[in-house]
């Protein structure tokens, strides 16, 4: 960040500097403007006073005596005819060669203010008619500024060096207010990707720079909180795995013992057929997952009529229903229910949502598959007659592993990957599953909606 720091000095110190620079030039341009403004009225008031007196300007008597009231002006009258008649620097033959053109106008009686070039200095020249047809031309060096002006000139650039080292003070400090948090929080971000956790950020930076802080803040929340869920997560895999694995050890070690003989081995072959099963829909659940989150997984988008599939889902699940004592139904899909979306996949979410209901629902209760219809959606919603969900469930429905680990000692659970590979499925399909208090309470409604186009 030190460069950062340095770039900021440098841009806030040069801005510093551009405007000093800038309000200087300006000063000094007011300045000289008015200065040659001011000695321009001064020099044609005299030639206006001179030109009263021009009867009397012609003996060397009254030049003599009027020639220290002109301030350093040089006087020049000139006859009809454009002659010199008399010049307060009657040698300087070169300023009365370049106001000679002067005079000749302002003889006929028009009032002449110009500036001419003398050796490379300006000279301004104020020229007037006399009443013997001849004219006075008085003129003066411009001075780029007087005496009280350039005091003026020195205050305000005075001012302005102090006003430059201010703001130089303030530019330093500003950069290392603004460079220091951003500093502390590149850290705590770096620190953030080695895995570290509860990373003090700074918390007084400034402006973005504090909105940056806050994002990295609750970042590293989410982060650790994220991980979290996914310790307790394998922790609730290596349980799942390990209770169906312990088992599988045990008959298989008594098998190999001989311990089992005669009808028992029919009976453990079963145990054996079903703990096999549950590790493979285990596995296979992850793999699933695994792949959803990996991106590494395939749709293939059609028409499809969500009244077949849902029928097609009750059909499968009926056995189970049966056995369980559970009332497996659909409603509303009299008239077709056409979605885009991939069939096979629909199917999919269908019957981890069916399996969940009917793994939460007591006997003699109900499962319903309900048509849903929107705007631009179509949908199907499952809903049980089980213990249902609190508010608190339904924002956590879709964690992996949240629910299982919430209520695994009080109700039946599955795997708790259902819902999350469900929820995948049908953003994937370009809809989502969301879930509800069931219509009728107890109970909870998980709804499927799909895009209709």
């Amino acid at each position: 960040m030190r460069g950062l720091s340095a770039r900021i000095l440098a841009l806030s110190l040069g801005l510093v500097l551009a405007t000093t620079l800038a309000a200087g030039l300006a000063t000094v341009q007011f300045a000289r403007a008015s200065a040659s403004t001011q000695q321009r009225a001064e020099l044609a008031a005299q030639a206006s006073l001179l030109t009263l007196q021009s009867a009397r300007l012609v003996t060397p008597r009254a030049l003599q005596r009027i020639t220290p009231g002109l301030d350093g002006s040089v006087l020049t009258v000139t006859d009809a005819d454009g002659a010199v008649v008399l010049s307060t620097a009657p040698r300087r033959a070169r300023l009365l060669a370049a106001t000679r053109a002067a005079a000749a106008r302002a003889a006929t009686g028009v009032d002449v203010s110009t500036e001419v070039e003398v050796r490379r200095r300006t000279v301004l020249v104020e020229a007037r008619a006399t009443d013997d047809g001849g004219a006075i031309v008085l003129t003066r060096p411009l001075r780029a500024l007087s005496g009280e002006a350039a005091a003026l000139v020195g205050r305000i650039l005075l001012v302005l060096v102090v006003a430059l080292a201010v703001a130089a003070a303030a530019a330093v400090w500003l950069s290392r207010r603004i460079a220091r948090p951003l500093t502390a929080t590149a850290l705590a971000a770096r620190r953030l990707a080695r895995g570290e956790r509860g990373v003090a950020v700074p918390e007084d930076a400034p402006g973005e720079v504090g909105d940056v802080a806050d994002a990295l803040r609750a970042l590293d929340l989410a982060l650790a909180q994220s991980e979290g869920r996914q310790r307790e997560f394998l922790l609730s895999v290596s349980h799942e795995l390990r209770t169906p694995l312990t088992a599988l050890r045990g008959y298989g070690e008594a098998l190999a013992d001989g311990l089992v003989t005669g009808d028992r081995v029919r009976e453990v072959g079963g145990v054996l057929v079903a703990e096999t099963g549950r590790v493979e829909r285990f596995t296979a659940d992850l793999l699933e997952l695994a792949r959803l989150e990996a991106d590494d997984f395939s749709i293939v988008a059609a028409e499809v009529e969500l009244g077949a599939i849902a029928a097609s889902a009750v059909e499968a699940w009926r056995a189970r229903a049966e056995a369980a004592d559970i009332t497996l139904s659909t409603r509303g899909f009299e008239q077709t229910l056409p979605v885009r979306a991939d069939p096979r996949r629909v199917r999919q979410v269908l019957d981890g949502l069916v399996e969940n209901a009917l793994r939460a629902t007591p006997g003699g209760g109900s499962v319903l598959l309900e048509a849903v219809r929107g705007a631009d959606v179509g949908g199907v919603a499952v809903e049980d007659t089980g213990p249902g969900l609190s508010d608190e469930d339904l924002a956590d429905a879709f964690t992996r592993g949240l629910l299982r680990e919430r209520y695994r000692e009080t109700r039946p659970v599955g795997t708790g990957l259902g819902l999350s590979i469900a929820t995948r499925l049908a953003a994937r399909m370009g809809g989502r599953v969301r879930a509800e208090h069931a219509r009728t309470p107890p109970g909870a409604r998980f709804v499927l909606e799909l895009p209709t186009g």
